[in-house]
């Protein structure tokens, strides 16, 4: 199959891009001008320029393509223009969806984030019918408005839609929230342990790629929906991993929660003024989503598509060697 694939460039998309390249899949990757693309000419995929704001770069580049995979998207918590959320994770999808109605995809895979089904009521969220609408950043607005437009277009006009759901992802590679939050620990930037008694669920990045490439393959599935991610581990179990597996000390101050929501506040109003991100990454964004506790079930991905979850040790282990490397 010919492959269409936004989001190559990036940190899932560098993954998966690898992935399908060890399949006879053909990969055309949507990349612009100024990305860097060595690791996608190394693997013989096909360059089509263009972004996926720009709606007939995209449907020109997917002409031809048998399947739709759509990893673009911006994964932020805080951004100096807040219409960079709607421009990519809105518009860009809906470009991407209506052209590959136009141009008739036979399957179209949408990578979207567990944190669209925001605080859940019943102690896990995710792989049900129901959305919450309690969302608490930019980012999560934005993926779960995104998300509507897909089964929209889904419900009335046939898309051949299946919607991947991943938790946090770790692994080597990631300069992203949850990557840098990571290095900062490492690379002793970060001495305060913040909000520790807080869930999320977390997964390897080889699993998210695996689990895409399994659910377009996989026959008989539109409409399906994939929560991807079984490693559920508290904010300060997290730092306790960080600090095995590097031999970094967790950060030894504790800041009481309602003390790191002011921060927050604070930090937030600073970054509007000065264009500056948010000190130590706090923004009312992250630590309103850190807050709804992300817990999920994603055991479907396992029974229906046949993944085995990698333990988050491997990935913490790549992602601490990773780091050393990049510093020397």
């Amino acid at each position: 199959m010919k492959v269409f694939i936004t989001g190559s460039t990036g940190f899932l998309g560098t993954y998966f891009a690898r992935r399908l390249a060890r399949t006879d899949h053909e990969l055309y990757c949507l990349v612009r001008k100024t990305s860097k693309v060595d690791h996608l000419r190394e693997i013989g995929a096909n360059l089509v320029y263009g972004d996926v704001t720009d709606r007939q770069s995209v449907l020109e580049g997917m002409r031809g393509c048998d399947w739709v995979a759509h990893l673009a998207g911006i994964y932020s918590f805080w951004e100096p223009d807040k219409r960079v959320f709607t421009d990519v994770n809105v518009t860009g999808t809906r470009n991407v969806m209506e052209s590959a109605l136009e141009v008739g995809a036979s399957k179209v895979a949408h990578v979207s984030t567990i944190a669209v089904y925001g605080r859940p009521e019943g102690g896990y969220t995710g792989g049900g019918d129901a959305y919450r609408t309690n969302l608490r950043s930019d980012y999560s607005r934005t993926k779960y408005a995104g998300d509507m437009i897909c089964w929209e277009l889904y419900e009335k006009q046939g898309l051949p839609l299946v919607m991947i759901y991943p938790g946090s992802i770790l692994g080597a590679g990631d300069t992203k929230p949850s990557g840098e939050y990571i290095d900062n620990i490492i690379g002793r930037k970060l001495y305060v342990s913040i909000l520790a008694n807080y869930f999320n669920t977390y997964v390897h990045v080889d699993d998210v790629a695996e689990a895409i490439l399994r659910a377009l393959e996989k026959p008989d599935n539109i409409g399906e929906k994939y929560p991807v991610g079984n490693c559920e581990m508290t904010w300060g179990e997290l730092n306790k991993l960080i600090s095995e597996v590097s031999g970094v000390p967790e950060p030894a101050i504790r800041i009481p929660d309602p003390l790191v929501t002011y921060f927050a506040v604070w930090s937030t109003w600073f970054a509007e003024l000065s264009k500056l991100p948010p000190l130590l990454g706090l923004s009312i964004g992250t630590v309103g989503t850190i807050k709804q506790n992300l817990l999920f079930d994603g055991s479907k991905a396992e029974r229906e598509l046949g993944i085995t979850y990698t333990p988050i040790l491997t990935a913490m282990q790549e992602k601490v060697a990773a780091h050393r490397a990049r510093s020397g």
